[in-house]
C-alpha cells in the first residue's frame, strides 16, 4: 500500500455484547479498519505482544521478563519474520500492510484508554510490516513443545528409550482444543454443525477477538487473533466453515552444537557439522531492564539454525531448526484465501499454503462438503530427530524436504479431533490421551439428531474417564483404617464429574496430588528429580511432578515400572488424605480461574471456581501437583451452523473489549462459566452503527 493515499469509508458497528463488526468497500480498506479497530479495543493487548515478538518486554515489565527476550532475540524472530514477509505475495503484503497502517492509526487512541501505558511509563510504538508475522511467531514459538525433547533426551539417558513411551503425553503447557463435526445426517436442519473450543492460557485480555469483517468480497465472522489480520483458525463465511485443533505435530527439532570462537578476539564463532567446522553467524545485543541493570547476550546461528540454549563460551549448547526460519515461508498467503472462501474445497486448497503452527483442520460447507485434514509443513529427519536433542556433528540428521502430502480422512456423519493421534499420528510423538476424544464420540452417540444450542452440553462435560486407573486401585484395596475406608467407598461411589461444586471431585484432587508426590518420589525417577540443567523458560515441560502427572494413568495401568508398588502408593496416598483432609470442601474452592496478565491484578481482585479438569472435555486445566488455578482451558467456545449462520453461537472467557471499566471487558465471563453461549449476528441491520471512519491516508 506504499506510494498512495486516498479516502475510505470504514463503518464500525457493534452487537449488544460490544463485539466488532467491521465493514468497508474493499479488502484493504477492511484490513486498515481491522487493525485500527484492535489497536483501539487491544491498544495494551497489542503493544505488549509487539514487544514479546521483538524480544523488548523487559523494558518496561522488568527483570522477570528475562528469559522471554532472550529466548526471541537468541530464536531471531524478527528476522525470521521479516523474510517471511519479504516472500509473501503481492496481494498478501499489502493486505498485511493496510492492516499495520490501521494498527499504527489507532494504537494512540487506545494506549490513550488503557492505564498500564502510564502505570508502566511505556509510550507507544511503531508496528512495522512484518511486525504481524512476528506477534504470530512469538504466540506459536513454543507451541509444538520442542523443549519436551529435552526432557525424552535426559530420560532415556538415565532411564532408557522406554520410559519416554510411558511419558509421551500432551501437558498443561500444551495448547489443545476440542472439535468436532456432524453431518447433515445428524443435525435438526438437515446441514452440517461444526463445533469446538481452543485450550490455550487463559488471557485478560483474552487470546482471541470475535470479530465480523464484511467488504465487496466476502462477508466473515469469526475468532481473529489480537495483532494479526483476517481469521485464521475459527470461521464462517456463510458458504463455508471452519475450525483447527492442535495436530501435536513434532515439526522443530534440536541440535547438540559444539562451539569454538577463532581470532585474536575470539570474534569469530565456528560450529562443528558433518562436513568440520563451519562458520557461525555471530553478534551481540542489549536488552534492556526496567529498575535493573541491562543483560547482554549473544545471538548465534548455525547452519541447522539459531542457538537457543547456551553458547560458544559453554560446554554445551542446543540450536532450534524450524520450518518458517528454513523455508522463509510462514503461510500467511492462506488467510485471503480463507476470507474468500465459498465451500470446503476453498479451505482445502487455502490450507495447503500453511506452514505454521501445524493443526488438524475440519470444515463444512452448505452443499454438505466435509474437511478433515492436518495442514502445515512436518519436516522429513530421522526418527531420533523427533525424539530428543541430535548431535550436529553426525551425518544423517538434516532435514529431507517436507512430509506430504498431509493425511486427509473421509468424513461420513462425525469427525472428532482433541488432539489425540487420529488423523496425525503420523505427525508426531507425544499426543493427548484419548479421553477428551472418545468422550465427545460417546456423546455424540447419544443422540440421532442434534441442533446448534445442543452442542454446549458437549463443550461443558465434566466425566472424567482417567480417574479410573486410580479408582481401579482403590476398590482393591482392603485393609485399611477406618477413616481411610470411609474415603475409599466415598470415592468409589462418585460420579466422577469435576463439578465446582462436588466435595468428592475435591476429594478426588487432593488424593491424586498425593499419588503423584509419591510417584516422583519413586526409586525408579530418583535420577530424574531436582532441576534439570537448562534455562528458566523451558522448566514447565522439564519438572518431574508435571511430568508424572501427565502420565499418571499410564502409569497406574503399566506393570512397569511401578509393578506391585501401584497399591503400596494408593495406600498410603488414601491414608495421608483421610487422616488430614479438611478443606477445600469442593472442586471449586481449589480449580480457581487465574487469567494472564503482562500487569499485575489489583491485589484485592478474586476470580470464581470452575468446573472441570484436564481430560474432560470441559478442559479447564492445572499443574495438577502444583497450582489450584486454572491457567490454560477454553479460550473461547464456538457453534457455526450451516443451515443459518445466525444460529451459530460463540463466546469467549472474559468479553470483547481490552479496555478496563468498558462494560464489554467481562461481560461474557457469566455465560463462560456456566456453559452458556451468545449469538452470533451477522445481519448488519440488527447492528448498532458506532461511527464511521474518513481516513486519508492508507499507506
Amino acid at each position: 500500500m506504499k506510494g498512495g493515499s486516498f479516502k475510505v469509508s470504514i463503518r464500525i458497528y457493534r452487537d449488544p455484547y460490544g463485539v466488532p463488526h467491521l465493514r468497508a468497500d474493499n479488502v484493504h480498506e477492511l484490513a486498515f479498519a481491522q487493525g485500527s479497530n484492535a489497536a483501539r479495543d487491544r491498544g495494551w493487548q497489542l503493544e505488549v505482544e509487539r514487544h514479546r515478538a521483538q524480544g523488548t518486554t523487559a523494558a518496561f515489565l522488568g527483570e522477570t521478563c528475562v528469559p522471554w527476550d532472550k529466548l526471541v532475540r537468541q530464536a531471531r524472530l524478527q528476522d525470521t519474520a521479516q523474510l517471511c514477509f519479504d516472500g509473501l505475495a503481492e496481494d498478501t503484503k499489502s493486505w498485511v500492510t493496510a492492516y499495520v497502517a490501521g494498527v499504527n492509526s489507532g494504537i494512540e487512541a487506545g494506549a490513550g484508554m488503557a492505564p498500564q501505558f502510564a502505570e508502566t511509563g511505556l509510550t507507544p510504538g511503531e508496528w512495522h510490516p512484518w511486525t504481524p508475522l512476528a506477534v504470530w511467531l512469538s504466540m506459536h514459538l513454543l507451541f509444538a513443545g520442542f523443549p519436551a525433547k529435552l526432557w525424552r533426551g535426559e530420560a532415556s539417558s538415565r532411564l532408557g528409550d522406554d520410559v519416554c513411551d510411558l511419558f509421551a503425553g500432551e501437558g498443561p503447557t500444551t495448547p489443545g482444543s476440542n472439535g468436532w463435526l456432524l453431518g447433515g445426517d445428524r443435525t435438526t436442519t438437515g446441514a452440517p454443525v461444526l463445533a469446538g473450543d481452543p485450550h490455550r492460557i487463559i488471557l485478560d485480555p483474552g487470546a482471541y477477538q470475535q470479530i465480523h469483517l464484511g467488504c465487496p468480497e466476502f462477508d466473515v465472522i469469526g475468532l481473529a487473533t489480537p495483532g494479526v489480520p483476517g481469521i485464521a483458525h475459527f470461521g464462517h463465511t456463510g458458504g463455508v466453515a471452519w475450525g483447527i485443533t492442535n495436530s501435536m505435530a513434532d515439526y522443530q527439532d534440536l541440535y547438540r552444537e559444539r562451539l569454538r570462537r577463532r581470532g585474536e578476539n575470539g570474534e569469530t564463532v565456528e560450529a562443528l557439522g558433518p562436513e568440520g567446522w563451519r562458520p557461525a553467524t555471530a553478534h551481540r545485543e542489549t536488552i534492556e531492564v526496567a529498575h535493573s541493570d541491562s543483560v547482554e547476550i549473544e545471538v548465534v546461528e548455525t547452519e541447522r539454525g539459531p542457538v537457543v540454549i547456551g553458547g560458544p563460551d559453554d560446554a554445551e549448547a542446543f540450536s532450534l531448526r524450524y520450518p518458517a526460519r528454513v523455508s522463509a515461508d510462514l503461510g500467511f498467503d492462506a488467510l485471503l484465501p480463507l476470507l474468500r472462501a465459498t465451500r470446503v474445497a476453498d479451505i482445502d486448497a487455502a490450507m495447503d499454503q500453511w506452514v505454521e503452527p501445524v493443526n488438524v483442520v475440519q470444515a463444512a460447507d452448505v452443499d454438505g462438503g466435509h474437511l478433515h485434514r492436518a495442514a502445515g509443513r512436518v519436516p522429513v529427519r530421522s526418527r531420533s530427530n523427533r525424539m530428543r536433542p541430535v548431535p550436529a556433528w553426525e551425518a544423517g540428521h538434516a532435514w529431507q524436504g517436507w512430509y506430504e502430502p498431509m493425511p486427509h480422512r473421509h468424513v461420513e456423519d462425525v469427525a472428532v479431533m482433541a488432539n489425540e493421534r487420529g488423523i496425525a499420528a503420523p505427525l508426531g510423538v507425544e499426543f493427548a490421551a484419548p479421553h477428551r476424544a472418545e468422550r465427545i464420540r460417546h456423546l455424540l452417540a447419544q443422540s440421532k439428531t442434534w441442533s446448534a444450542t445442543d452442542m454446549c452440553t458437549i463443550h461443558m462435560d465434566t466425566y472424567l474417564p482417567s480417574a479410573a486407573p486410580l479408582l481401579d486401585l482403590l476398590d482393591r484395596l482392603d485393609d485399611t483404617t477406618e477413616a481411610a475406608e470411609r474415603l475409599r467407598q466415598r470415592l468409589l461411589r462418585w460420579d466422577r464429574r469435576m463439578r465446582a461444586d462436588s466435595s468428592d471431585a475435591a476429594a478426588y484432587a487432593v488424593l491424586r496430588v498425593a499419588v503423584i508426590k509419591r510417584i516422583a518420589a519413586h526409586p525408579f525417577l530418583t535420577d530424574l528429580g531436582g532441576t534439570l540443567p537448562y534455562p528458566e523458560i523451558f522448566q514447565p515441560w522439564l519438572a518431574l511432578g508435571t511430568r508424572v502427572a501427565m502420565a499418571m494413568d499410564r502409569l497406574l495401568t503399566s506393570d512397569e515400572p511401578l509393578g506391585n508398588d501401584r497399591l503400596t502408593i494408593a495406600r498410603d496416598a488414601l491414608e495421608e488424605v483421610a487422616a488430614h483432609f479438611t478443606e477445600p470442601k469442593r472442586w471449586g474452592d481449589m480449580n480457581k480461574l487465574a487469567p494472564w496478565r503482562a500487569w499485575p491484578h489489583p491485589a484485592d481482585e478474586t476470580w470464581p471456581g470452575m468446573s472441570g479438569d484436564h481430560d474432560c472435555v470441559l478442559s479447564a486445566g492445572t499443574v495438577r501437583e502444583i497450582t489450584r488455578y486454572v491457567t490454560r482451558g477454553p479460550a473461547a467456545r464456538y457453534v457455526w451452523d450451516l443451515a443459518r449462520r445466525d444460529d451459530s453461537l460463540w463466546v469467549v472467557p472474559l468479553g470483547a473489549s481490552g479496555i478496563a471499566g468498558s462494560p464489554h471487558q467481562r461481560d461474557q465471563l457469566p455465560c463462560w462459566l456456566e456453559g452458556e453461549m451468545i449469538p452470533v449476528v451477522t445481519n448488519w441491520d440488527r447492528l448498532t452503527l458506532e461511527h464511521t471512519e474518513h481516513p486519508t491516508d492508507l499507506c
